[in-house]
């Protein structure tokens, strides 16, 4: 099984960025970061394949960037100009349906 390390988050105020990071313990495929907010359900946000194809949610299109480092099983999401809406546990998971273990994800809060 793929262990999954999720990192970076924190809080910063609307407009501010952050850089998350979401190491596995082997190689991984076609991978996506996931959030989820306080009641809502989990959601797919961006998601990049093996060949480095990318695609993201509506939401934050235009404003965040997946990226992948195959070489450290590692891969990541930027987030500049942040909004409040983007409060959330973020994740990341593969893109096929049987899912790895999820990790314990990483809390982004956006407040002034």
């Amino acid at each position: 099984q793929v262990r999954l390390v999720e990192s970076g988050g924190g809080l910063v105020q609307p407009g501010g960025s952050l850089g998350l990071s979401c190491a596995a313990s082997r190689t991984i495929f076609n991978m996506g970061w996931y959030r989820q907010a306080p009641g809502k359900q989990r959601e797919l946000v961006a998601s990049i394949t093996r060949t480095s194809n990318t695609n993201y949610a509506d939401s934050v299109k235009g404003r965040f960037t997946i990226s992948r480092d195959d070489a450290k099983n590692t891969v990541y999401l930027q987030m500049p100009s942040l909004k409040p809406e983007d409060t959330a546990v973020y994740y990341c998971n593969t893109l096929a349906s049987v899912k790895y273990p999820w990790g314990q994800g990483t809390q982004v809060t956006v407040s002034s």
